[in-house]
């Protein structure tokens, strides 16, 4: 496989990425299906995230997604810069895994490892040593591999939050905390929202001449953001700050192909964004062809993705919603994303 950095239109800061083949948002489902958490809500989430029935469920999500995408539900494609290499491996039917490579050492680490035979698979192509394992959040989707892996790795450790119940978790993450993988540094930020415990990931690029990598978990999606299962709209509003921080040329790597679906709900909201309508342009065809969409920008993201853009008057104009008189203006914003967050739960894409 080429190594080079992807290519796509000028949105915005860099050059992006979009995309969506199947499903609504969370549990990946077959075409055009609705989200099994939708009809019995809070007690079907309890059961999935808290009980062994949620890991039968994973098991057979698994197990179907790998008869029907044989060779994965999307074609990725590697993205390099001296040194490093971050291979998506997409998983289930619309997860992405990623395996980041220091090329020097050989040395590995894998972000949400949702189905190990895919991840074992790469891992054995690529030739290197899996080191550690970060787990962006409890939810089988992203770290049901993680035993199976552990059990053929048993030097691998596990990271995450010990906010959340992540499986096999060696090495409980503070907020900040760095972890080095051969010369590759990593730093876990808490981004409570979507778990209580969920946490986002940064590889830091500068040493080897590319950019900020942010492996997102289900926090930021291209042009969406994860459900509020465990959260606030104020928890996630600033958990969402956050990751804008941490600057325009920051790749977004997210843990679901949701592009496609939500620029075209965006474009609901929205009806005169040039990058808007672009960037949905770009990510029809590339989900013909069945290609991947990652990465964006977050600086390509803040053009729209209407959860980065809660301050913006024209999507306030779109919502109906005004600033209250006295009204503090991160209070009104999570207002915002929360009348954008409801319309999306609401949404079905045809």
């Amino acid at each position: 496989q080429s190594c080079r950095r992807p290519a796509g239109p000028r949105a915005g800061p860099e050059p992006g990425s979009g995309g969506l083949p199947e499903g609504v948002e969370y549990i990946p489902t077959r075409k055009k299906g609705k989200n099994p958490m939708k009809p019995v809500g809070v007690a079907w989430y309890s059961l999935y995230a808290r009980t062994r029935l949620g890991y039968l469920f994973y098991q057979r999500q698994v197990k179907k997604a790998r008869e029907r995408y044989p060779h994965g539900h999307s074609a990725p494609q590697p993205c390099c810069f001296p040194g490093v290499k971050i291979l998506p491996i997409p998983v289930i039917s619309n997860n992405y895994s990623y395996l980041v490579i220091d090329t020097a050492s050989s040395r590995a680490a894998v972000v949400d490892p949702s189905d190990p035979l895919a991840v074992q698979a790469a891992i054995e192509e690529e030739g290197v040593m899996l080191e550690a394992i970060f787990c962006t959040h409890k939810h089988w989707d992203h770290s049901g591999g993680n035993a199976a892996l552990r059990q053929q790795h048993g030097s691998c450790k596990v990271y995450g939050s010990a906010l959340d119940a992540i499986p096999e978790l060696t090495n409980p993450l503070a907020d900040r905390e760095k972890v080095s993988v051969g010369c590759l540094t990593f730093e876990a930020l808490a981004t409570p929202g979507h778990t209580v415990g969920h946490m986002v990931y940064v590889l830091d690029g500068g040493p080897f001449g590319g950019p900020p990598c942010l492996f997102s978990g289900d926090l930021l999606f291209l042009a969406g953001c994860g459900e509020l299962f465990e959260g606030s709209p104020e928890t996630m509003l600033a958990s969402l700050d956050v990751a804008v921080g941490l600057g325009e040329d920051t790749l977004l790597w997210p843990g679901h192909e949701y592009a496609l679906e939500c620029l075209t709900f965006a474009s609901l909201l929205e009806l005169d964004n040039p990058a808007l309508e672009q960037k949905l342009q770009w990510a029809t065809q590339q989900r013909q062809e069945k290609r991947s969409t990652c990465p964006s920008t977050l600086g390509e993201e803040q053009t729209y993705n209407p959860f980065l853009r809660t301050h913006q008057p024209e999507l306030q104009a779109a919502l109906g919603l005004r600033r209250g008189r006295g009204e503090h203006p991160d209070a009104f914003r999570a207002r915002v994303l929360k009348e954008v967050r409801r319309r999306k739960d609401h949404y079905k894409a045809t």
